[in-house]
């Protein structure tokens, strides 16, 4: 059996597009014959990011020893924090192949959230990602997006899915009474670069449902008493929330992909979105939902569609497919 080491900076119980994929993927690894094992901040000291305590900032010692240890036959450096530039150097400097992903627009999230300029933190991602064999990120318009700020050598194209078996509503499909306001869903990190804030401020005309948390749950929560703030949900309760819903919301202009709207998709219920990287990429407007500049004209179309279409046209995505495109990518260490 090979193992596959993914180096990352997320604790394996984060809620997180990062920690959910290779949790899907690890199924469909084992029966190829691989092993998925992880090197993540509980093999060191770590602390919350200030101001974002879901990000965590390690001290990574004796990195080099610890990869070592665990003798992979195959390295892939999940995330640019402490942990991954650490690896990143370690493997780089000792002559080892490894592969990279990029999962969130981290220069974009640091502008929204601090107001570093992305000129320097895209500079870092050149940087970071420089010497992987291969860079894995989500869509077309991502790897488009990356090459447009001067990343260079083999980025690929790499799909996520859905869990139906987890993700299995058990509620019966409501509809509304005729007046009623659409119930329109957010799922997802409850975060400033998130834009949560264009949904929110739509209130008086759909009831909006915030499933999740994060830094930013408790401004928004104050500032918008009229929004039902539901928490983290899971398995049936997530999927009852999506299925119950009139329309998904993704208000994000700064995402690679959006796990969540396919997650939303698979339950039948259409996607509104701004026509931005990720959203353009997954939602077929006008069948499985629609992008618009103006989210509410966005979610009034979404109210058109038929479900049952959208919940047929999202069976294309599947765990077993993102894990052969990650297998048909993976480099032998040396």
């Amino acid at each position: 059996m090979q193992k596959i080491l993914i180096v990352t900076d997320n604790l394996s119980d984060q809620v997180n597009g990062v920690v959910t994929t290779f949790k899907n993927i690890e199924k469909h690894a084992l029966a190829d014959g691989y092993e998925i094992v992880y090197l993540n901040p509980e093999f060191f000291k770590y602390i919350d990011c200030p101001g974002y305590p879901e990000v965590k900032l390690s001290w990574p010692r004796d990195i080099g020893g610890i990869i070592a240890d665990i003798n992979p036959d195959h390295i892939h450096i999940a995330t640019e924090g402490p942990i991954g530039a650490a690896a990143s150097i370690h493997c780089w400097s000792n002559r080892l192949t490894y592969n990279t992903s990029y999962h969130t627009k981290f220069p974009e999230m640091l502008k929204s959230n601090y107001g570093i300029p992305t000129g320097i933190t895209y500079a870092y991602m050149r940087w970071f990602h420089k010497h992987s064999g291969r860079v894995l990120t989500t869509t077309q318009s991502m790897v488009n997006d990356l090459k447009s700020h001067g990343l260079t050598g083999d980025i690929i194209t790499w799909t996520r899915g859905v869990d139906r078996t987890y993700l299995k509503p058990t509620a019966n499909r409501q509809y509304r009474n005729e007046g009623a306001r659409p119930v329109v869903l957010y799922t997802g990190r409850v975060s400033l670069e998130k834009n949560i804030d264009a949904l929110c401020e739509l209130h008086e005309l759909y009831d909006i449902r915030i499933v999740g948390d994060g830094p930013d749950k408790n401004r928004l929560k104050e500032k918008y008493p009229g929004v039902q703030f539901l928490g983290y949900r899971k398995g049936s309760d997530l999927a009852n929330c999506y299925a119950t819903a009139d329309v998904f919301a993704f208000p994000s202009r700064s995402d690679t992909f959006g796990l969540v709207i396919i997650e939303a998709l698979s339950t039948g219920t259409p996607c509104a979105a701004y026509p931005v990287t990720g959203p353009i990429d997954i939602i077929e407007s006008g069948v499985t939902g629609f992008l618009h500049q103006d989210l509410s004209v966005a979610i009034n179309r979404c109210l058109e569609l038929d479900r049952d279409l959208v919940q047929k046209s999202s069976m294309k995505w599947t765990w077993e497919n993102c894990w052969k495109i990650f297998k048909n990518n993976l480099l032998p260490i040396r």
